[in-house]
């Protein structure tokens, strides 16, 4: 059995060939089902986010597989399969194993160490068992995958440093206050960036959140968003001596806050720290600011070296993810492998105690009456012979099984002793 990945993503095709080939969360009976359909196909997920859509299939036919969900993909969206096929990306077997493993730790996301795209797949995941699609191999597959990206998050760095403007602000703010507990911030201007730095600080503590802004109506309705108050913006200097973290973003050709009037408020507050954001462009807060003590200004240069600092950081934990990634990879293909080679095994010893039986009952009723003891005595030396015999071929069988020419043993022997292989084991031995 084989794991096959077709599909493309940000680095294979532009967003006007994603969003044209993005599967709908709400529909995603159908294509599922028809997925499974395809002759070559026995299980099916589909992950659809706006950054990738990837078919992920079981088959034991992998390369007509890798053909007929590259035709489905086609079909299913209406697409010139030859102007589609120029974006996709095909894997089989182990490159298809270390890819999803790869995807779901977010090594392969456009910023890694992004957390999104692991709840994108369980997600997917759950679709296809809600309609069926995905069997013992494909459950097997996605639970791996779900404790890959785990381990890398305990084992590794990689999603511990901000590598976003907004976030890390927060991260600074961590390390001038500690704690962002009844903490005090003002949003200067109401732009999009102020709002999702607002939101980050929220979500880590900030206790009271003020905004204000040259619309006042736009400042109300910014601050109902965090439950805040909204301020004058002819006034809010005067409440400056109660604010801890300030995010500037007004878009006037002047500063916003001189130097002497932070002195004026840093004595207020009794030269408690103040960490200012200053994310306009031109400034909003005059630089000279910086000297000012206990006054901490950033701007979005700053900001942007600290984002570059952290992303650094994450390629270097990055690569220790990898590693982890490989080691699960071939742990996987073991127990792949072993789908094919435990119910050969079965079926050999099998035939060869069906042959055993035969003749230690012929042999049994020639030798007329015998204590029990010698019975007994006479079919545990048939048993051991078979065991015996067995032995080498098995652990042949076995070791084979993790190299690329196992599938010939396998077939060798299935040949050799006309053995009957049931596709049924497959499900049983899934779940051992």
């Amino acid at each position: 059995m084989n794991i096959i990945v077709v599909g493309l993503s940000h680095k294979t095709a532009p967003v006007e060939i994603r969003e044209k080939v993005a599967f709908p969360p709400t529909a995603m009976g159908d294509p599922l089902q028809r997925m499974v359909t395809l002759p070559a196909v026995s299980e099916a997920v589909i992950v659809s986010t706006c950054n990738r859509v990837e078919l992920y299939a079981a088959s034991r036919q992998p390369e007509r597989a890798v053909i007929e969900l590259k035709a489905f993909l086609a079909d299913f969206h209406n697409l010139d399969p030859a102007v589609l096929d120029a974006h996709l990306y095909d894997l089989a077997g182990v490159e298809a194993i270390h890819h999803v493993l790869r995807v779901a730790a977010s090594l392969d996301s456009m910023v890694v160490g992004e957390p999104q795209i692991l709840g994108q797949i369980k997600t997917a995941y759950g679709y296809a068992c809600e309609h069926n699609t995905s069997g013992a191999i494909l459950n097997r597959f996605m639970h791996k995958a779900f404790s890959v990206a785990k381990r890398v998050r305990t084992e590794t760095g990689i999603a511990s440093n901000a590598v976003s403007v907004s976030f890390a602000a927060v991260e600074l703010a961590r390390k001038i206050f500690d704690t962002l507990e009844n903490k005090t911030v003002m949003l200067v201007g109401a732009g999009e960036m102020c709002e999702l730095a607002a939101k980050h600080f929220v979500n880590n503590g900030v206790s009271k959140v003020l905004v204000t802004n040259r619309t006042f109506s736009r400042a109300e309705k910014l601050a109902a968003e965090f439950d805040g108050t909204a301020v004058n913006f002819e006034n809010f200097r005067e409440q400056l001596h109660r604010v801890d973290i300030l995010l500037s973003s007004t878009g006037s050709p002047d500063y916003v806050l001189t130097a002497k009037k932070l002195k004026e408020v840093c004595k207020e507050r009794r030269y408690r720290p103040m960490f200012l954001i200053d994310i306009a462009v031109p400034r909003d807060i005059d630089p000279a600011a910086n000297k000012i003590d206990n006054i901490y200004l950033y701007d979005v240069d700053d900001l942007q070296g600290v984002v570059q600092a952290n992303l650094k950081e994450r390629q270097k934990e990055a690569a220790k993810a990898e590693v982890i990634v490989e080691e699960e990879v071939r742990q996987f293909q073991t127990w792949l492998a072993s789908l094919e080679v435990k119910p050969t095994i079965v079926a050999l010893r099998r035939r060869m105690d069906e042959i055993r039986q035969a003749e230690l009952e012929k042999t049994l009723a020639n030798l007329g009456e015998l204590k029990e003891k010698e019975r007994r005595a006479i079919e545990a030396m048939s048993a051991a012979i078979v065991n015996k015999i067995l032995h080498q071929p098995t652990s042949i069988l076995k070791q084979a099984s993790n190299n690329d020419d196992g599938d010939s043993y396998l077939d060798a022997v299935r040949t050799l002793f006309a053995l009957p292989v049931e596709e049924d084991n497959a499900g049983e031995l899934a779940d051992e």
